[in-house]
């Protein structure tokens, strides 16, 4: 549903608009702060973004109402769980969580209302979603291989940093003493379950991740929303609504676009199945059906509009990003540790120019660079992206080749192995090691 829909938070008769409860979390009659703060800032931000959203993007008034008040909506099945989780103690009640989970059948009559309202609601996808284009979907981001990892970090992650209201929850739960390494790992292995064949099927591996991140969302919310350090006043609720569409938007229209944009080619209904995948994986984590785009036409409309009321840069954004730009520093390598690395940091900085620009990297604090690399590999790729829209032989051979590539690289992210080039693949001299 288009973004323009209103978010329809019940007002009980009599009560005036700021009297709006959801389900858990108060509603306020004004958004946080944070919301359109730094106008000018915010489109240098999205500059670039601009050009791919079109001349309709710019949001109405009814828009811009929608998006503040999002600020301060959760996810009210995941929170109603939480609440009675904490009520029950934790680790009590997660335990009983990771065993429905992990076998739904086991639901019973006494299963306690939250908990099974949660593992059967979520589970019950809506009537617009094609399994048939999820596997699709899922079949077009194997084919992009390690370079489809890349450009997700780079233009998905790193960039994404540059939205500070986004980074909050992040620098308030301690992500920085985790390790750029380790986050990118989860976030690596939850979306090979979500694309995985079968992964989102009956209750496959994906399904199962995400309801598990979805409620450990629903935790940080709770924890945030009590927790006296964090200003409400100016971030809003901790994970809302208009955050978590920006989210589901980075892992589908902006790696769209930072694929076209470096050499591969995407067909129409290529991306068209690429954006019913998130859509559909953005409904399992928890976003509001009305916060779902059906295109990536509309997707780029839609995060255009995000972002631009989105905070801009500050102290978080350059903590997190000089973090991650370290983290091929951290990766085991075969041999020649130091120059390998090196070559890796210098790789992924030179995507990111390309992707942000200069102003971008001085708001991120990364040191400037030249973008050599999609420079140099763009007709490599376009070469091989082309042959396999004509050559459903090479389409096959090409998403095997790219998912073999994708599970090496999880392995490298979690230590299990050390980054070597013929274990990553060497299609189009992509190998990240």
């Amino acid at each position: 549903m288009p973004m323009s829909s209103p978010l329809a938070f019940p007002v009980a008769a009599g009560e005036p608009a700021d009297a709006a409860l959801s389900p858990v979390y108060p509603l306020r009659a004004q958004p946080p702060s944070r919301h359109g703060h730094s106008a000018a800032r915010s489109r240098q931000m999205v500059a670039r973004l601009r050009w791919f959203a079109g001349r309709d993007a710019e949001p109405d008034a009814r828009q811009w109402a929608d998006m503040g008040q999002a600020l301060w909506a959760g996810d009210p099945l995941a929170d109603q769980l939480m609440v009675w989780m904490r009520q029950q103690g934790m680790g009590k009640a997660w335990k009983q969580f990771e065993a429905l989970l992990a076998d739904p059948q086991a639901l019973t009559p006494d299963t306690p209302e939250p908990l099974a309202r949660y593992l059967r609601e979520a589970r019950q996808w809506p009537q617009w979603v094609e399994p048939d284009r999820l596997a699709r979907g899922a079949a077009v981001l194997h084919g992009t291989g390690l370079h489809g990892m890349m450009v997700l970090r780079d233009a998905g992650l790193m960039a994404g940093y540059q939205a500070a209201g986004l980074n909050q929850p992040l620098i308030h739960t301690g992500a920085l003493a985790k390790g750029a390494q380790r986050r990118i790992a989860e976030t690596t292995a939850w979306w090979l379950a979500c694309t995985a064949p079968g992964g989102l099927t009956d209750n496959g591996p994906g399904v199962q991740m995400t309801l598990r991140v979805r409620l450990m969302h629903a935790l940080v919310r709770h924890q945030l929303a009590h927790d006296p350090d964090w200003d409400a006043d100016t971030w809003g609720l901790a994970i809302n609504q208009h955050d978590m569409q920006a989210t589901y938007l980075g892992f589908s229209v902006v790696q769209l676009i930072a694929l076209k944009s470096t050499g591969t080619w995407v067909s129409r209904r290529d991306s068209e199945d690429v954006m019913h995948l998130w859509r559909a994986i953005g409904w399992l984590m928890g976003v509001d059906e009305r916060l779902l785009v059906g295109s990536e036409r509309q997707g780029r409309q839609v995060l255009y509009r995000n972002l631009l009321s989105q905070a801009p840069a500050d102290e978080s954004s350059v903590a997190l990003a000089r973090a991650l730009m370290d983290e091929p520093l951290q990766r085991r390598y075969a041999d020649w540790p130091k120059l390998r690395g090196w070559l890796n940091k210098q790789r992924h900085l030179s995507l990111v120019q390309w992707f942000v620009g200069v102003q971008g990297m001085r708001a991120l604090g990364l040191p400037l660079t030249l973008p050599w690399y999609p420079v140099l590999t763009a007709l490599p790729k376009a070469a091989s992206s082309g042959l396999a829209a004509l050559s459903p032989a090479w389409r096959a051979q090409r998403q095997a080749r790219g998912l073999a590539e994708q599970q090496a690289y999880l392995k490298v992210l979690m230590g299990d192995v050390p980054a070597c080039p013929h274990q990553l693949g060497r299609v189009a001299g992509q190998a990240d090691a």
